[in-house]
């Protein structure tokens, strides 16, 4: 494909593209761009978020271009500070290689692993001298690096800022240069770091690589991006039930930011799906992206499912079977729903189960459970459905 119609492909989406003239340049000449995206391994899941660049960087692989997905088990030591307004938690060595290694099976779900080139940043950090991290240092000012806005805003308002966060960027930058990349893939959160990397090329003799970023995208409440911070993620690897769910409970605009970043669908495509009912949108939606993950049957079962117990008030046809006996301890004749939930092992705690029931949302053979010591007999139990949440369904055998 000419060079000016991969552009034009590659500049669909993006927030900021930079460095395009140099890359029309590039595939003119035959070269096979190198395209790096990083990722810290800080949890073991991936989410839909980081789905919109990994999205980018396969459009780069089906156009024949090099895919350079780089790990950051060393910058993972030090915690990226982007977008934050304290410093992250640090990980143990052991937390992080764990991390890693649920990475790749997740990043492979969207990346063809056959045209990805993985590597680890802590080939070329892990063999660095405090002498080689003094004079990567020189080559960045305190004054540059208070143009970042999370620094300037931490700074403001006396914020500790540690010198080690400020190596951050040069860091991520110095991964630029290690990989001799054309292009660095990253959300609008990582635009000065991905200039960095445009800096330590310029000054090591090197092309510079041009910048893409893509828009963050907005968690399930509507409102906050996408973080495992807030809680409002949809992972990689969710199960099919809870993405399809998961999906479900986004608001009606972020449905169609979801239709647009994660789908990639058109602004036509999208102007269409707009005349259609909302809620039969969103179940495509949800069915599109859970069969993206976990196969087209899937995406028709868990559609199948959502329309039992939400449209026809039916229970799903997999919800889980426990027997008193398991749930109670021996010749118990009765026992509280709390209890009964919790022995299941599918709530984090009592207190969240608690917190449901004096939320309104458990419920007792389609009754609101309204009484947080509400007790169930053994002859009462037999099968009961207990549903918790909107996607939590126990039937008691």
């Amino acid at each position: 494909m000419e060079a000016a119609k991969q552009i034009e492909l590659l500049k669909q989406r993006a927030e900021v593209f930079l460095g395009e003239e140099q890359l029309v340049e590039r595939i003119r000449a035959g070269k096979k761009l190198r395209v790096k995206l990083g990722v810290d391994p800080t949890r073991p899941d991936l989410t839909f978020g980081h789905m919109v660049v990994f999205n980018k960087l396969r459009q780069f692989q089906d156009l024949g271009h090099q895919a350079v997905l780089v790990i950051g088990d060393f910058t993972t030591r030090i915690g990226d500070p982007s977008g934050r307004s304290v410093a992250r938690p640090i990980l143990s060595e052991a937390e992080i290689e764990e991390n890693a290694k649920t990475y790749l099976d997740q990043a492979f779900k969207i990346l063809d692993p056959e045209k990805t080139e993985v590597r680890r940043n802590s080939e070329w950090f892990g063999r660095m001298s405090m002498l080689d991290a003094l004079q990567l240092s020189r080559q960045m000012t305190v004054a540059r690096m208070l143009e970042r806005d999370d620094f300037a805003k931490r700074y403001a308002a006396k914020t500790p800022i540690s010198i080690v966060e400020f190596l951050y960027p040069l860091l991520q930058g110095r991964d630029s240069v290690e990989l001799e990349s054309d292009v660095e893939i990253g959300g609008t959160d990582q635009l000065f770091n991905n200039l960095v990397g445009r800096q330590l090329q310029k000054e090591a003799g090197m092309p510079e690589q041009a910048v893409i970023t893509m828009p963050l995208l907005v968690g399930l409440d509507g409102e906050r991006k996408m973080s495992k911070s807030y809680g409002n993620y949809i992972a990689l690897n969710d199960s099919a039930k809870d993405m399809f769910g998961k999906v479900m409970s986004v608001p009606d605009a972020t449905m169609w930011v979801y239709y647009e970043l994660l789908l990639e669908k058109s602004p036509a495509e999208i102007a269409a799906m707009k005349n259609e009912h909302p809620m039969e949108m969103k179940k495509r939606l949800a069915a599109a992206l859970t069969a993206k993950f976990h196969g087209e049957e899937a995406g028709r079962y868990e559609r199948e499912q959502f329309e039992n117990v939400f449209s026809k008030k039916q229970v799903r046809a997999d919800v889980p079977e426990f027997a008193w006996d398991a749930l109670v301890p021996a010749g118990a004749a009765d026992a509280s729903v709390v209890d009964l939930l919790a022995a299941t092992k599918i709530f984090p705690s009592k207190k969240e189960i608690r917190r449901l029931v004096e939320g309104g949302a458990v419920k007792v053979n389609d009754a609101k459970l309204a009484d947080v010591n509400a007790r169930l007999t053994r002859e009462a139990a037999a099968g009961t459905v207990i549903q918790a949440g909107k996607r939590n369904f126990v039937k008691i055998v």
